[in-house]
């Protein structure tokens, strides 16, 4: 069941992710030409801008989340890898999860907030509500995504190279 949720939900986010970064790549690209051809920028970019970064980001996050991609410190590694330390992974794993949760709830009275008191953007008046229930959600979807990864998926559901890691 759950391994069919993510088989369903991780493409639609993908699809989704790249529809609003190819939104916001035609959206600047049209300000830029705009501002520098005609002398004549694009009226509310800064709220186009704001909200598909938002968007950009928060459809990201559980798609990352659920890969186990996210930024990791190895300083500790050696240490935390013994045998008698697993536990703390378990720990970690679980507080995250926590965290996410709580963000997702956070975003969640944000929303509840934004629609009693018609929070609107500052240029285009786009209601907030829905952008932050989105993130809501996304959030969500990352806590339920990273306890997936770690005590359900049966195998990775990213390739990854043979090595440790990848140097920047």
């Amino acid at each position: 069941m759950a391994k069919r949720f993510v088989n369903i939900i991780k493409p639609f986010l993908e699809y989704l992710l790249m529809f609003f970064l190819l939104l916001m790549v035609a959206i600047n690209f049209a300000d830029v030409l705009g501002r520098h051809l005609f002398n004549q920028p694009i009226y509310g970019i800064h709220d186009l801008t704001e909200h598909l970064m938002a968007l950009v980001v928060f459809c990201g996050l559980p798609l990352v989340t659920i890969a186990g991609m996210h930024l990791t410190v190895d300083v500790l590694d050696n240490f935390l890898n013994k045998p008698y330390m697993h536990w703390w992974r378990h720990v970690v794993i679980v507080l995250m999860a926590v965290i996410l949760f709580l963000i997702a709830w956070t975003f969640l009275q944000s929303s509840l907030e934004a629609a009693e008191i018609s929070d609107v953007s500052g240029e285009l008046t786009i209601p907030r509500g829905p952008l932050y229930l989105f993130m809501s959600i996304s959030a969500l979807l990352s806590s339920l995504g990273l306890l997936y990864q770690y005590y359900i998926a049966d195998e990775t559901l990213i390739d990854t190279p043979d090595d440790e890691g990848v140097e920047l």
